[in-house]
């Protein structure tokens, strides 16, 4: 007789545990074995046993598991499953497994070492392989919400979703909790507002008290400031559109008259201290039309100079692009009338809101991210070492965004009910900004580089972008590593490639031509690609959902819709200004939403702490401990920093980053 001691894991969540009859067998290279143990697992809890088995079964390949339902199906999620071999110095593999085990069908769970297709030379894992992707590829389907954009996970509703993409209980209560809480906020400030003035913006201060946060008070006091204006764009809530001009743009056009301001300009651009903001993805996008009333949108460029103390001053506003055959648009400069001024840079933070949420936010987060998890889904077999690697960096993604679908940009949603996109406006954005989703802009070091924005002191979203990508792109190689001894063996991966041409090709719709690789031909390849998909799942979101809280909460610093046209005299009064800002319900739900999105959550899992051991190997978890221990470097050493700066820049701090695209 041989004996085995066996270690089952059961997940936390509120119905994590069953009452059904778990059953389980051990397949081991000369056999399997039925174990006569039957567990009724436990929420929260380690079952511990040991079995007798006639013969040595060698090495382990596979637990198998099978829940036995008498009156009905209750799931079970089970962590792992772990087995010790016979006699004390046995050894003790792990079986990862992380998911719901629902029905009455039979699961393998393979051990958690993990191998690529090319390693299994002799097939042991092959059928097992297949089965797995034949089934998920049932599971998880391509959808299409809206023609023109990259691909989704089908399915209507956040219900259609596999049982494994739900929220778990204690994930799904504190969002629908937030939600309620913020919708009972904006009820309370509407009856409170509804028969009061709203005619001068000290009344947005009304609605201002939703958990915001300090620096969020900060721009309450600072926001009309013209170097206040300028930092957002180097380390604000979407530092994605500022890049360092070449030459002054051809849109701005300089009425007669303006010769001294184009000769400053020229002196900066010689200098390389002129930078610009462009909005001109906005140009021509049908503005929504709320409550029978006409909205409005504006596609401004922005000029602006670096100081030597790291200062980003505007020194220009072109609210509108030319056309032919009309006067030129009014250019609008800091010397002009205060309201004037300040009801232009009012329209590019509003230009700037609908970027960033649409943009930024959306389409190269969260949408970017759901392809990453269709794909790996359908392509990528549990025991694959990519599988491994990439899907604690998946977790919650599909939900999230089937959430965002049917709440945020679906027909009646928040953006038809505030935003001068919504109504249509959004989908038309997003179809055009699919255009701008280059590989490169998607790699802090490409990205960076072409916008001219490496070595720029000030813009500590670069210098923590870049430093972030070099440690997970180190953690990525020395896992990957392990497994990919060589190019040639990354190009014989063939599940590999079927993953790589699965997100290029179909869930991205034919993006070669905007860089993104078919096919994966080298270590180098490999790890660069497998980076750039988890900095956007971690960091490059986290860097733009973080700041939302900070600089939206005061509504005229991010109006999410304008009342009145850009103007086009410079006989502007605060009436204008109020006339054009939102009004109190529109703010006061643009304030609920970003409440409710943008606080720190507390069921949130930082970047690298993910519980969910996949890798069972020493050398891989060597490689994980490595990652975290740089992770834990770099956030002492933005908190140092940070301690120094008037404005702390903290969306890149390790701590604060989420693990996924979870929120």
């Amino acid at each position: 007789m041989v004996v085995y001691r066996i270690r089952v894991s059961t997940g936390c969540s509120l119905y994590a545990g069953s009452n059904n009859q778990v059953t389980l067998w051990l397949v081991g290279q000369h056999g399997e074995a039925k174990l006569r143990t039957c567990l009724r697992p436990s929420r929260g809890k380690e079952a511990e046993f040991q079995e007798d088995v006639k013969e040595y079964l060698g090495r382990l390949l596979f637990v198998k598991v099978l829940k036995k339902s008498i009156l009905r199906d209750d799931a079970w999620f089970c962590n792992w499953i772990s087995v010790q071999g016979p006699g004390a110095n046995g050894e003790e593999l792990r079986f990862p497994c992380y998911r719901w085990v629902e029905g009455s069908g039979v699961l393998s769970l393979p051990e958690g070492t993990g191998c690529t297709v090319v390693e299994d030379s002799e097939g042991v894992f092959r059928k097992h392989r297949e089965q797995e992707l034949q089934e998920r590829r049932k599971l998880y389907g391509w959808g299409n919400w809206k023609d023109g954009l990259i691909l989704n996970m089908n399915g209507a509703t956040k219900e259609d979703l596999p049982v494994d993409e739900r929220f778990l209980e204690d994930k799904r209560i504190d969002f629908e909790a937030s939600l309620a809480k913020g919708l009972a906020d904006l009820a309370l400030k509407d009856s409170l507002n509804v028969l009061t003035r709203w005619d001068d913006l000290d009344d947005f201060n009304r609605i201002f008290w939703c958990g915001q946060s300090k620096l969020a008070v900060r721009v309450r006091d600072s926001w009309k400031d013209d170097a206040f204006f300028g930092y957002q764009f180097l380390n604000g809530a979407n530092p994605m559109l500022l890049r360092r001009s070449s030459q002054l743009p051809a849109r701005l056009v300089f009425p007669p008259g303006m010769e001294e301001l184009q000769a400053q300009l020229e002196k900066e651009l010689q200098a390389g201290t002129l930078f610009e903001a462009d909005f001109a993805l906005l140009d021509g996008i049908k503005a929504n039309v709320i409550l029978s009333c006409q909205q409005h949108l504006a596609a401004p460029l922005v000029m602006l100079k670096l100081q030597p103390d790291g200062k980003l001053l505007p020194m220009v506003i072109q609210l509108q692009l030319p056309r032919i055959g009309s006067y030129p648009p009014l250019l609008f400069l800091p010397t002009d009338p205060p309201m004037v001024w300040l009801l232009a840079k009012c329209w590019v933070r509003s230009s700037d809101f609908q970027l960033h949420e649409l943009q930024s936010h959306l389409l190269r987060g969260h949408l970017m991210a759901e392809v990453f998890a269709v794909a790996t889904m359908r392509c990528l077999p549990s025991l694959h070492p990519v599988f491994k690697l990439i899907i604690p960096h998946l977790r919650y993604t599909m939900e999230i965004n089937a959430r965002a679908r049917n709440g945020l940009v679906s027909d009646m949603g928040v953006f038809d009910q505030v935003v001068s996109t919504g109504g249509g406006g959004h989908v038309e954005l997003l179809q055009r900004a699919a255009a701008f989703l280059t590989y490169k802009s998607f790699c802090p070091p490409d990205d960076l580089s072409d916008r001219g924005l490496l070595g720029v002191k000030s813009c500590y979203y670069a210098q923590d972008a870049l430093r972030l990508w070099e440690i997970i792109l180190g953690y990525v190689k020395g896992i990957l590593t392990l497994y990919y001894k060589t190019d040639e063996a990354v190009k014989k991966d063939l599940e590999l490639q079927n993953w790589c041409r699965e997100i290029t090709e179909i869930g991205l719709r034919g993006a070669q031509d905007r860089g993104f690789p078919a096919c994966l031909q080298s270590q180098q390849e490999l790890c660069h690609f497998v980076t750039m998909c988890i900095f956007t799942c971690t960091g490059q979101h986290s860097s733009i959902h973080l700041g939302q809280l900070d600089w939206f909460t005061w509504v005229p610093n991010a109006p999410c819709t304008m009342r009145m046209p850009p103007p086009t005299t410079k006989d502007v009064t605060l009436e204008t200004v109020m006339a054009t800002l939102p009004n109190f319900h529109q703010a006061s739900l643009q304030m609920s939403i970003t409440w409710q999105l943008g606080r720190r959550q507390p069921i949130m899992v930082a970047l690298g702490q993910h519980e969910e051991e996949y890798f069972s190997c020493p050398k891989t978890k060597a490689v994980l401990l490595k990652f975290r221990e740089e992770l834990a470097t770099m956030d002492k050493e933005i908190e140092a920093r940070n301690a120094k700066l008037d404005i702390p820049y903290e969306y890149l701090r390790p701590s604060l980053v989420e693990n996924s695209v979870a929120i």
